[in-house]
């Protein structure tokens, strides 16, 4: 059975397109087969992380107002033939966007693929209710700071209020995502523990993606980052991520760029 994903967070600039790319890929090198959706509209970077700019013809809005077909604007990854990507689109705004259109693309989608992973655009206005509106799961990402994390509960909230799911009276399976993690700058007090983060948002840990250049230079490669290098700390980290998303026991750990060692959190295990 296919699973709607989106990839949430309330503030900008936390991490969730490189997320999203990330989790995509590393689900699709799991065996996965896997559509990356961005509803960014008005200001689409899942395309460029992705190294997909200059192959978008049609995009998520001609799809849902039928001037194309979805096969016609699904982008197949070159790299990963499981992965795919539906991009947004740079020349309209999210009013474009309508519930019972975004719901037949979910619904078309479901049937091609088993996972669908929305990036949802910050904020919480049209483009980030309709992102998560179907979703199965949310993937809430934070950074360890005091505005990051506040923005974060307020989106639990949303996701317990304004998706299909809570109209039914059931509840959107959350999972929390900690984003440019540095243990040393935790501990001299500089940013949020770990065990701080998950005491304030009472939500099952993912995964811990450490800081790391590596990020930045995968994105400005176009080329997430879980294929760009695999061995690198955040890459192991988005990895386990993903094989923990697929139901799989993974001991929690804070990977480092030392080669093959696991800094180990508390012994704890993610949910």
């Amino acid at each position: 059975m296919a699973k709607v994903v989106v990839v949430t967070s309330g503030k900008g600039g936390v991490g969730k397109t490189t997320s999203t790319a990330a989790l995509g890929a590393a689900l699709a090198q799991h065996g996965q087969n896997v559509v990356v959706v961005d509803f960014d509209v008005g200001l689409r970077n899942l395309d460029l992380v992705m190294g997909a700019e200059r192959r978008v013809v049609y995009d998520l809005i001609n799809v849902t107002q039928g001037i194309a077909k979805l096969p016609q604007a699904l982008i197949r990854d070159k790299r990963l033939e499981r992965l795919a990507l539906l991009p947004a689109s740079q020349t309209r705004d999210k009013d474009a966007l309508t519930e019972e259109g975004v719901s037949r693309v979910i619904n078309s989608l479901k049937q091609m693929f088993d996972w669908v992973i929305c990036d949802s655009p910050a904020g919480i206005e049209r483009g980030a209710t309709l992102a998560m509106r179907f979703a199965d799961t949310a993937i809430i990402v934070t950074n360890p700071e005091v505005s990051s994390v506040r923005d974060s509960d307020r989106i639990i909230g949303i996701l317990d209020a304004k998706t299909v799911k809570a109209e039914r009276g059931e509840r959107v399976d959350k999972h929390l995502l900690i984003s440019r993690y540095d243990p040393a700058r935790a501990a001299r007090g500089e940013m949020l523990s770990i065990e701080d983060v998950l005491e304030i948002l009472s939500t099952p840990l993912l995964g811990i993606i450490p800081e790391s250049e590596e990020v930045l230079r995968a994105s400005n490669l176009g080329s997430p980052v879980t294929f760009n290098n695999p061995s690198s700390a955040p890459a192991r980290a988005y990895l386990d991520a993903a094989r923990r998303l697929m139901g799989e026991e993974v001991e929690m750990t804070i990977p480092t760029e030392k080669q093959g060692f696991l800094g180990k959190l508390f012994g704890r295990r993610a949910a």
